[in-house]
Order: structure tokens, then C-alpha cells, then sequence
């Protein structure tokens, strides 16, 4: 397919978003990365025919608003890799696109899709949302593969050593500001709110070594270690810390309406001595906080400061640090008026700069150009 051609069907393309991940109701990996990639193509078929394909244990397809979705069956693993799977059923999806776009660079699908787009005229493109598994990219670089790299943040293109590199582009993160939004007849109460995949690298045990004993903390995410909610549980003591393992939308959102803030506080270092290079890509459950007009609290690592601007929608302090942390708790709390400030900024700066609908135009202008 020549440039010409592309153009010709630029106003609405027929868009593949490729999850390699899987997809499960049962026994699935359903995280931030394949929240972003799943939302993101909800948005964007409201603006071109879009389909999202990912993997599972047993075939299946679905509608959800405008997105068709299909979850290929039975895929064989890369080296028993469950976040590597692979189905010829795959090429059938691609041959019905025009663009496809990748979410995860270092997989075996999602390099044989960028060259099987190269060899029939598609456009493709990635996006790295952290993991990977083992393929040809492991030998050899698969980043001219594709006609682009889209990132989640500034920080990923700077990590991943693509700043300046002109098919290098930023999308930025999105959130939901219709579901993720405030409510003015929730009463704030005062509880502290982490919302996350329960992992060492979360920095939890400085939250909840920060936390005031007359403050509550709400840990809201799945158990992914073990060992560290236990140590979690005994950090704790009688200290006024509910861990809530099962939580719907509807709650979430309204965990974050009540909430007096809502802290992320990713560490590099975590308390065993394990090093993180990558912790956080983006920071979502920043995001759906501030969306929803609460403050946010941070560590200045990663991605997170592109996210909360620090002394006008929340704070961003040192990592590692309960002692600056609880410094920050203590002051949202003793001043209401100045932290409902926050949360109007933090809800501004959402509907500027993270809505899906800004992320779908880049999407769609970087395909097009």
C-alpha cells in the first residue's frame, strides 16, 4: 500500500489494537497495561471501526459499545511465557486492518504482526507498557519495525533511549472523566487511598509507616505477594489500615470521592533490596483519583511528576521517605480548604491534558501522518 493510499482512508482506518497478554475471565493477566490498551480502543471506536484482539483460554467474542472484540482460544505459549502467547488465528485480524497497533514491543506476536504489516503496505505501530517476553528482538532490534513508538509518558520515550527520534511520540495517558468523576454529595473522610496491585515496588510499607495512627489508610488491590502483604499486615499493628481485595467500579469511584488524597508512592528500592528500574510507566490510579477532584500524593520517580504537578493538584516527595510522606498527609488534613483547591486543580488538569478522547486524536493524527 503506497503513501497515497494511506491518506485515502486516514479519515477513519480500520484500527487493530493487538494485546498480547491474556485476556481470561478465568485465569487471565488483567492489569494497567491491559486496562490502558482496552479503554483506549473502547474510546477510539467511537471515532473509527476499531477491534481489539487479545488471547485466552477458549475463543470468544464481544461487543462492548462500538469495540469488537475477540479473545483468540487455545494460543501456544513462547517458552510457557503466559504473557507471550501466540495463534495463527492472528494474521486473519491483521489482513482486516489498515493499522494495527501493538501493545507490548518484546513479544513474539506483536513482532511477527510489525512484519507482517511491513510485507503487505499496513501501518503499524507499538506501544510499551512494561513486561515483555522472549523473541527475535531478544538478537536483534525490532524498533524500525514498526512505523512508530508511541509512549504513555515522557519518561517511557527517555527510558526506553528514544528522545528526539523523530517516529518517537508521546500519547500520554487517559482516564475515564465521566465514570471518574466528582461528586459534591460525597462528604470527604479524611481516609488516605492507595489503589494498586499489592507489590514490594508499590512502596506501600512507607505509606503505611507514614500514616498517622489516627488516620485511616485504605489499601484497595489484588494480593501479588504474599509474603509482602504479610509484612504489610504486621507494619500495620493497630494502626486504623483496611486492605480490600475485591472492589467494583462503582465502589472505586466512590473510594475516591471520599478520599482526604490518593498516594502512589513507587519506590526503586524496595524493603527487601530489590531494585526496580521501571516502576511506574504512567501512574493511572493517579489519574482517576485527580479525575474524581481528589489531591495526589506521589514519590519523584518515574513518570508519576509528569502527572501530579506538585503544590497545585497534590504533592510529589522523595521516595523511600515515610517521614516526608506523613508530612504531607498531616498538612492536606489540617487544611480542608486549601486541599479542595487542590482537587479542583487535580480535576482541571485531567480534562486538559489526560482524556481519552486527546489520546485517540494523537492516535489517529500519528497513523494518518
Amino acid at each position: 500500500m503506497n503513501a497515497k493510499a494511506q491518506r485515502t482512508f486516514a479519515p477513519t482506518p480500520r484500527v487493530l489494537h493487538v494485546v498480547p497478554a491474556l485476556f481470561d475471565a478465568d485465569d487471565g493477566i488483567v492489569g494497567g497495561a491491559e486496562r490502558y490498551a482496552l479503554e483506549l480502543a473502547r474510546h477510539m471506536a467511537r471515532e473509527t471501526p476499531t477491534t481489539l484482539v487479545s488471547f485466552g483460554a477458549r475463543e470468544r467474542r464481544e461487543q462492548i459499545e462500538q469495540l469488537r472484540i475477540r479473545i483468540i482460544g487455545q494460543p501456544w505459549y513462547v517458552r510457557d511465557q503466559r504473557t507471550n502467547p501466540f495463534a495463527l488465528a492472528l494474521l486473519s485480524e491483521l489482513r482486516r486492518a489498515d493499522v494495527v497497533h501493538c501493545h507490548q514491543q518484546r513479544v513474539l506476536a506483536s513482532s511477527l504482526a510489525a512484519l507482517a504489516c511491513k510485507l503487505s503496505g499496513r501501518r503499524v505501530f507499538v506501544s510499551d507498557l512494561g513486561g515483555g517476553g522472549w523473541d527475535v528482538s531478544a538478537y536483534v532490534s525490532t524498533d524500525r519495525w514498526y512505523h512508530g513508538h508511541l509512549h504513555i509518558s515522557e519518561y517511557s520515550r527517555r527510558v526506553y533511549g528514544q528522545t528526539g527520534k523523530p517516529w518517537a511520540h508521546v500519547i500520554l495517558g487517559g482516564v475515564d472523566t465521566e465514570k471518574f468523576s466528582p461528586d459534591e454529595t460525597v462528604r470527604r473522610d479524611g481516609t488516605v487511598l492507595f489503589v494498586g496491585r499489592l507489590l514490594p515496588h508499590k512502596g506501600l510499607n512507607d505509606l503505611v509507616s507514614a500514616a498517622p495512627p489516627d488516620m485511616p489508610l485504605e489499601l484497595i488491590g489484588r494480593v501479588a505477594d504474599a509474603r509482602f502483604l504479610r509484612d504489610l499486615q504486621t507494619l500495620a499493628g493497630d494502626k486504623q489500615v483496611a486492605f480490600r481485595h475485591d472492589c467494583d467500579d462503582a465502589a472505586l469511584v466512590h473510594a475516591y470521592r471520599r478520599a482526604l488524597c490518593v498516594v502512589l508512592p513507587s519506590v526503586y528500592k524496595n524493603m527487601y533490596g530489590q531494585e526496580t528500574s521501571v516502576p511506574e510507566l504512567l501512574g493511572q490510579t493517579l489519574l482517576e483519583g485527580m479525575s474524581c477532584g481528589t489531591p495526589a500524593v506521589c514519590t519523584d520517580v518515574a513518570s508519576m511528576p509528569e502527572v501530579v504537578a506538585d503544590g497545585v493538584t497534590g504533592f510529589v516527595v522523595p521516595p523511600n521517605d515515610p517521614a516526608a510522606l506523613r508530612q504531607k498527609l498531616n498538612w492536606l488534613r489540617a487544611h480542608p480548604d486549601e486541599a479542595r483547591a487542590m482537587g479542583q486543580a487535580a480535576r482541571e488538569r485531567a480534562l486538559a491534558r489526560f482524556t481519552w478522547r486527546a489520546v485517540v486524536r494523537r492516535c489517529l493524527e500519528i497513523y494518518a501522518a
